[in-house]
């Protein structure tokens, strides 16, 4: 495949898109553990620890999916860097590795779903007794 300037232009508005939909689950996550922490300090109540727990994973979760996505853009940028001096051998190998850190980003923006729906299919079904 020739690589040329407008392929890995084309990731820029989607990872830029990425990442903007990552750092607002950040800030939510974020927002509801400090309102449970406070309601802990009031109440030390075992569940809300462990509410805290899990969105402490999340937070992990989602914070490795916004790297991930940093060194994807990054990647890109340089690949068409490489292509501008063309260095086409490299920026070929440079732009699938890009590829391969976007793909491990989704992979993780996966995981932290589903974590987030067991999580309120957990707190439903308390609900239902």
């Amino acid at each position: 495949m020739q690589l040329n300037l407008s392929i890995p232009a084309l990731l820029f508005p989607a990872i830029s898109l990425t990442m903007l939909a990552y750092n607002a689950r950040y800030l939510a996550i974020a927002a509801l553990i400090r309102q449970l922490h406070k309601q802990f300090e009031e109440t030390s109540a075992q569940p809300l620890k462990q509410q805290i727990n899990q969105l402490r994973k999340r937070l992990g979760i989602i914070k490795n999916m916004q790297a991930s996505a940093i060194v994807s853009f990054l990647l890109a940028a340089v690949t068409m860097f490489l292509i501008y001096v063309e260095m086409r051998v490299w920026a070929n190998a440079i732009f699938g590795i890009s590829l391969v850190f976007l793909m491990i980003s989704l992979i993780l923006s996966l995981l932290e779903v589903q974590l987030s729906t067991r999580a309120l299919g957990i707190q439903l079904k308390s609900m239902e007794k």
